[in-house]
């Protein structure tokens, strides 16, 4: 199998069918599909996509949440040798054709669920195909469908270049526009090599998959469990209300979720000593690691290591890691698990507010094959990709200190952006999209954090207005988790001395309202 011809992910797959073709890839809830039946569904849709696109790779669509279909469809993607996006069906219309338009996606693969929601969401002039799985063309469809359920199928996966792209994901800007990160097949070549060095994972292992396709970590459960021949379960939500009963019915050894789903477990009473017995590796990324939560699964999971990793979509999925031990309390600032050092083969720089390096603290950068190439239209990367002595950085926007030892200790985000479950956002970004609801003048959002929750609370200024009109509003630009629960109306937002807007009075009344009255649920 030459793995620098058709791409690293789809050989990891390559290499999961060859060790165990007749287990299950992929189980979601009562659903299995094994790899010899992936890779032959995956084969039949790719050679379709082929065709489509005249025999050249053009980027793929996947619009499934945690389907069996939307996993193929990443796989048949990838067979054709094109570029993945993935996409989100709860995600507003205006955000996925957004999202569509600017990756230039001519096909997507989507599943029946998904598919009655699609018309709204594909871009005005653009024709883009559709291929649902288990259905053919059919008459009345205002689709333009292609074969889902017949075709022949290419004999083998398309040939790639090192320095395609085989996924792009979106992260949020300032603007509130996606920003593109293409992930090329030579920088995820260097990351699941060295994971490949690191860990122990075979065809006996049974994954978790608790994030979405559209999150770059789960491409580290998915290929980590394909490369090996492993079992990828998707973990329901309802599996959270007993989640020791969950993983031990199905002997779940590999778990990868945020931290905050550890203060989740914790309050449904599943961290009891021991109670998470099957599990040898667990992972968290996503949000910073408190060392009480790390504990706490530490004591649950007696028999399992428990790794902290970090890295922006802009670094391939993770190029930190830090196991957790006893020393870890030692060198926690602020009670949160050191990241790590930097995986092998990058290099870092700590620069000050100045663009100064300095020795031991300050903003990190990365440079090393990991690196994306930039972001899909170039003007997003001012500021975040910097040139400097022959070198491409990328400017983290983190605050880190590093050890003697080379540890590397998260200190916390030099702007505005922050962690809201797991997904990694600027409050601007909010502040743009309430900016842009009927009545609203200005507006500031607030981060508070309780109970391992994070919580976004608007302020804003203009004409007022009913909780459950701001938030459907705010659900036509906003993805369901990022929409704010708590809202004030002010007739002015208070400035400080520099006239600029006083945020840490805001933040005091910010926490108040969280803290001290009930949450106002969005509709």
């Amino acid at each position: 199998m030459d793995e620098a011809a058709i791409g690293v992910l789809s050989a990891r797959f390559m290499r999961g069918l060859e060790t165990a073709p007749a287990q299950p890839a992929i189980r979601i809830n009562s659903d299995t599909l094994s790899y010899a039946e992936a890779h032959r569904t995956a084969l039949r849709w790719a050679a379709v996509l082929t065709e489509h696109a005249g025999g050249r790779p053009a980027p793929v669509g996947v619009l499934a949440a945690g389907s069996i279909p939307a996993y193929v469809g990443i796989l048949a993607a990838l067979y054709a040798g094109a570029t993945v996006v993935p996409l989100h069906p709860d995600f507003p219309p205006a955000r996925t054709r957004a999202m569509l338009d600017a990756a230039g996606v001519t096909v997507v693969v989507t599943d029946e669920p998904a598919v009655a929601g699609l018309p709204a969401s594909l871009p005005a002039g653009r024709d883009v195909a559709v291929l649902v799985a288990g259905q053919d063309p059919q008459p009345r469809s205002p689709l333009r469908m292609l074969p889902g359920r017949s075709g022949r199928p290419l004999p083998a996966p398309r040939p790639v270049l090192p320095g395609d792209a085989a996924y792009m994901l979106f992260t949020s800007g300032s603007t509130g526009r996606p920003k593109g990160v293409p992930i090329t097949h030579a920088s995820l070549a260097h990351y699941f090599r060295l994971l490949d060095q690191r860990y122990d994972f075979d065809s006996a292992d049974v994954f978790s998959q608790t994030f979405d396709l559209n999150f770059d970590c789960a491409m580290f459960d998915l290929f980590c469990a394909w490369g090996a021949g492993a079992q990828l379960l998707r973990v329901p939500g309802q599996a959270y209300r007993d989640l020791p009963g969950f993983l031990a019915a199905h002997q779940v050894s590999v778990w990868f979720s945020t931290p905050s789903s550890i203060g989740l477990v914790r309050r449904l009473g599943g961290l009891g000593a021991g109670s998470l017995p099957t599990l040898r590796r667990s992972f968290f990324a996503g949000e910073a690691l408190r060392c009480r939560d790390a504990a706490h699964w530490q004591d649950a999971a007696v028999n399992s290591t428990v790794e902290n990793l970090y890295g922006p979509t802009e670094l391939t999925i993770t190029v930190t890691r830090h196991r957790y031990g006893a020393g870890s309390h030692q060198l926690a600032v602020n009670g949160v698990v050191p990241i790590g050092p930097l995986h092998d083969g990058h290099e870092q720089l700590l620069v000050d507010e100045a663009g100064q390096p300095v020795a031991d603290e300050g903003e990190l950068w990365v440079s090393g094959p990991q690196l994306a190439p930039g972001y899909l239209d170039p003007a997003d990367g001012d500021g975040r990709f910097v040139v400097r002595d022959g070198r491409t950085w990328y400017r983290t926007g983190d605050r880190v200190r590093r050890t003697s030892g080379g540890e590397l200790l998260y200190l916390g985000r030099l702007d505005a952006q922050v962690q809201v479950h797991g997904w990694r956002v600027e409050l601007a970004e909010i502040e743009h999209a309430v900016r842009g609801c009927v009545g609203v003048d200005d507006a500031a959002v607030l981060d508070v954090t309780v109970d391992d929750t994070t919580e976004l609370v608007v302020f804003y200024t203009g004409r007022p207005a009913a909780v459950v009109e701001l938030t459907r509003q705010l659900r036509q630009s906003l993805p369901q988790r990022l929409v704010p629960r708590s809202y004030e109306h002010r007739d002015e937002l208070p400035l400080n001395a520099n006239r600029k807007v006083d945020r840490p009075a805001l933040r005091a009344r910010a926490r108040e309202m969280v803290t001290g009255f009930p949450k106002l649920a969005p509709a």
